[in-house]
């Protein structure tokens, strides 16, 4: 692992003109564990505005004493070697500099009433997170280390740094990010600080609903790879819904879903309501699915505590993907999702529960779900059914039906064979000839369409009214047998193309 050179520029910079300088924080975690950071951010003990001398083209724009400085040279992926590093590969960036700082009350559990410089770096680590976060490393890879975070890496620790509960009253979104920590690392959350969360959970509420949203996405779009599982088993973003209902703080986030704790279902299902949309979300996130598949996942059948009647295997759900759909759409306005990614995720949560079987359901019901879903929607909607089916404890995600609705979808999704894609019509056809309606005219289209499906460059004007003018001559007997020859060579068009999308889907 190397410091890129321009990180390293700016800390040279910053010790040549007589101040300190180290990288911090996330960046030092993520390298001393041996992954590329996102960012790179450096803290040193001169003042903002000493900072702008040094670097005459950075921007100060806030009141957290931060500068941030425009790198001259590309930044350089640490994946690559030191050779090609100097060389300044790949794309610009940002670096934020930070001076040494102490923090005083925090009023609003988010931010400090007043940011205060600190003279020594010491006391600006004190003021960090987690003790993983509390790591500053010189240009020299020299490591500044005073709250034991190497200690916390090697064995997968999120501890605080210090008091928990006094970390959690200045900044209570740092509990959420415990969580996040834990599940994007695969670390556990040491018990005296997962102590303080569940303690001091409530001042969630002080803290607004765009942090809470933007912690909770991370979550769900951790890598379940890169996570260990739990005492159940979950991993990934799984892991982390748990961690949040053990720790009180997904009432805080989606309460909706504690009341699918424990609520048993009919004989379709082995898990209660609950672990039924964990384990949903949970096989959303190991293919890979995206955001909203996710989330679609995990809230498909968030209304059924509401709508249940009857007990046991007898127990029935009516128009749950209907009220879910509506508290899909409260819950993600609750959280200030924005309108976009709303609306595509109620409507995954509304047509969820599409009814489909190979000999029952036709064309004609398929192109309805492809109206009412939306052409666009129809592969994360499919995606949303496959963890549906082994949050319900199947063991295939895929059966025959579904990669046989598969095929019907994207056969009622193509544009037809038809006369309506040449760019000649039948009135056109009539000007040129001087004729009135009649059977001649749709002969001539066939024909014409016959050509085109041979060689679409011969669909253009100057071909097909060129070709008009010559089938107008031809004896009705004549353009009658070219007309069946090309229906006769569309239909095998039409069935070769159709063999090969079954094929593509492995149906019959």
């Amino acid at each position: 692992m190397i410091i890129p050179k321009e990180v390293k520029n700016v800390i040279e910079k910053l010790e040549k003109a007589g101040f300190e300088a180290f990288i911090v924080g996330g960046c030092a975690r993520d390298f001393l564990l041996g992954q590329e950071p996102n960012d790179w951010d450096v803290t040193t003990n001169a003042k903002p505005e000493e900072i702008q001398k040094v670097f005459p083209g950075s921007f100060y724009e806030n009141n957290f004493l931060t500068v941030t400085v425009r790198t001259v040279a590309a930044f350089a992926p640490l994946r690559q070697s030191s050779s090609e590093a100097s060389k300044g590969f790949g794309e610009p960036r940002e670096i934020e500099i930070t001076t040494y700082r102490l923090e005083a009350k925090y009023s609003d559990k988010r931010h400090p009433d007043q940011v205060k410089y600190a003279e020594k770096l010491e006391d600006d680590l004190a003021r960090r997170d987690f003790t993983i976060n509390a790591i500053a490393m010189d240009a020299k890879k020299k490591i500044v280390d005073l709250f034991d975070g190497q200690k916390d890496l090697k064995n997968k620790i999120i501890r605080t740094v210090g008091n928990a509960e006094e970390r959690f009253n200045e900044d209570a979104l740092r509990m959420l990010r415990a969580v996040r920590f834990a599940v994007i690392l695969g670390f556990e959350i040491e018990e005296k600080t997962k102590e303080a969360i569940k303690k001091n959970a409530i001042w969630l509420e002080a803290i607004s609903k765009e942090r809470i949203r933007d912690e909770f996405v991370k979550i769900i779009m951790a890598d379940p790879a890169k996570s260990s599982a739990d005492d159940s088993g979950a991993t990934g973003p799984a892991h982390g819904i748990e961690l949040l209902r053990e720790l009180d703080l997904l009432k805080y986030i989606v309460p909706e879903l504690l009341d699918n704790y424990g609520v048993l279902q009919s004989k379709h299902h082995i898990y209660d309501c609950y672990w039924h949309a964990v384990k949903a979300l949970e096989y959303a996130a190991k293919k890979g699915f995206n955001m909203h598949v996710r989330l679609a996942a995990l809230l498909h059948d968030i209304a059924k505590p509401r709508v249940k009647t009857g007990e046991g295997e007898s127990a029935t759900f009516y128009n749950h993907e209907i009220v879910g759909a509506k508290m899909a759409f409260q819950i993600l306005n609750r959280l200030k999702f924005p309108k976009k990614n709303v609306e595509k995720i109620t409507k995954l949560v509304r047509f969820h529960l599409f009814y489909y079987n190979v000999d029952e359901v036709g064309e004609a019901s398929v192109r309805r779900l492809v109206k009412n879903v939306g052409p666009e929607n129809m592969e994360e909607l499919l995606q949303v059914r496959q963890a549906d089916r082994i949050g319900s404890g199947v063991p295939k995600a895929e059966p025959y039906k579904l990669r046989h609705l598969k095929y019907l979808i994207e056969k009622v999704s193509k544009d037809p064979i038809s006369a309506k894609m040449l760019k000649i019509n039948g009135e056109g056809i009539m000007k040129i000839l001087s004729e009135k309606p009649g059977p001649k005219i749709g002969q001539i289209l066939n024909v014409l369409l016959g050509y085109v499906l041979d060689d679409p460059k011969k669909n253009n004007n100057e071909f097909l009214e060129k070709e008009v003018a010559k089938l107008g001559k031809l004896s009705d007997k004549e353009l009658q047998k070219l007309s069946e020859k090309s229906k006769q060579e569309k239909s095998e068009i039409e069935t070769k193309e159709d063999t090969m999308t079954k094929q593509k889907y492995w149906v019959t």
